[in-house]
C-alpha cells in the first residue's frame, strides 16, 4: 500500500497482508477495513502522534485472539517508517517506533496493533509534556451517567481554577480531558496539574469521585479520577484511536454542550467516526489550540 500525504517527511510503501482477516467478529471488520479507517483518518491523526514514542498492543488475530505489548521495534522495517534509538528505563538503547507519518501509522497497523497508544512526551523532550491527561475510569457500579456528571465537575474545577481542557471519549467506557500546555512543561509539572484538578473534585464531590489508587479501597459506583496516566512512559489511547473492543469504538473529540445523560460512548465506531468528522469538522485542534497557563494556576 501506497503511504504518501499526511505529513511527517518522506513516506515509503508499507507491504500489507492478511485483509480479510476479521479484526472484529461482533461487527465484521477486516484488518483491512482498520487500514483504510487509519488512511482516511491520518490528516486528523498524525499531528498528535509527531514525534512520539509509541508502545503496540499487537492482536494479530483480531479482538478475540491472544495479545502481546511490543515496546522494541524490529530491526529491519520498511523505509519510511520511524525508528529510533531511545534510553530506557533500565538504562539501555532500545529501538521505538516513532509517530508522525502514515507510513510508521500502517505499519503497525499491519503488525496487528489496533490502537495507536503514543507517549505524552516527545523525542526531543522525553522529560517534558505539551499536554496534561485526566482519564475517567469508571468502577464497578458505575454508568457513563456517572462518568458524564464527573466530567461536568472536571469542567467546572478547571473553570474555577481558570483551566480548560479538551474532551474525547476513551473508546471505552470512560473519557479523557485533555489540558494543553506550553511545549517544554517538566512532566513533574504537568503531572502536578492534573493531580490538582483530580483532587479537587474528589474532594468535593466524593459520592462520585475518588482518587483512590488501589481498586478495592475505592467505593463502589464511583469514578476514578486518574492523574497517574502522565508520568514518563505512561500512554493512552490517542485521538480517533480504535480501540481493540467489539464493535471497533473510536476515542473520539466531543464538544463540552455534547455531554448529556443520553450520550453514548459505543455510537463512536471506526464506520460512523469519519462520517461525523466530515459533517462537524475535527474538533481536536481548537480544543487543543490555547495552551493553558501554569503561573495563572500557581498565582490563585
Amino acid at each position: 500500500a501506497g503511504a504518501g500525504g499526511g505529513g511527517g517527511g518522506w513516506e515509503g510503501v508499507v507491504p500489507v497482508s492478511n485483509l480479510e482477516k476479521v479484526f472484529f467478529p461482533e461487527t465484521g471488520e477486516t484488518k483491512g477495513d482498520l487500514l483504510a479507517y487509519y488512511a482516511r483518518m491520518a490528516p486528523c491523526i498524525l499531528p498528535w502522534m509527531r514525534d512520539r514514542p509509541l508502545v503496540l498492543k499487537r492482536f494479530p488475530n483480531g479482538v478475540r485472539g491472544k495479545a502481546f505489548y511490543q515496546q522494541s521495534a524490529p530491526g529491519e522495517v520498511p523505509e519510511g517508517v520511524r525508528v529510533e534509538q531511545l534510553i530506557g528505563e533500565d538504562g539501555e538503547k532500545q529501538a521505538r517506533f516513532v509517530g508522525g507519518n502514515l507510513s510508521t501509522l500502517l505499519y503497525t497497523i499491519q503488525l496487528g496493533a489496533i490502537s495507536y497508544d503514543p507517549w505524552h512526551s516527545r523525542v526531543e523532550a522525553m522529560e517534558s509534556a505539551d499536554y496534561t491527561v485526566i482519564d475517567l475510569d469508571p468502577g464497578p457500579g458505575a454508568t457513563f451517567a456517572t462518568v458524564i456528571a464527573v466530567a461536568r465537575r472536571v469542567r467546572d474545577e478547571m473553570d474555577r481554577l481558570g483551566l480548560h481542557g479538551a474532551l474525547k471519549t476513551s473508546g471505552s467506557s470512560g473519557v479523557h480531558i485533555y489540558l494543553p500546555l506550553a511545549p517544554g512543561t517538566p512532566l513533574e509539572a504537568a503531572t502536578l496539574v492534573a493531580q490538582i484538578v483530580a483532587t479537587c473534585v474528589a474532594d468535593r464531590h466524593p459520592d462520585i469521585a475518588t482518587v483512590e489508587r488501589m481498586t478495592r479501597r475505592r467505593p463502589r459506583g464511583t469514578i476514578y479520577v486518574d492523574y497517574l496516566q502522565n508520568i514518563l512512559g505512561k500512554t493512552i489511547a490517542g485521538v480517533y484511536a480504535v480501540r481493540a473492543r467489539e464493535g471497533a469504538t473510536v476515542s473520539t473529540p466531543l464538544g463540552w454542550d455534547e455531554l448529556s445523560d443520553e450520550l453514548d460512548p459505543h455510537a463512536f465506531t471506526m464506520d460512523t467516526v469519519p462520517d461525523r468528522v466530515d459533517r462537524m469538522g475535527d474538533l481536536w485542534p481548537a480544543a487543543m489550540a490555547e495552551p493553558n497557563s501554569l503561573e495563572r494556576l500557581i498565582g490563585g
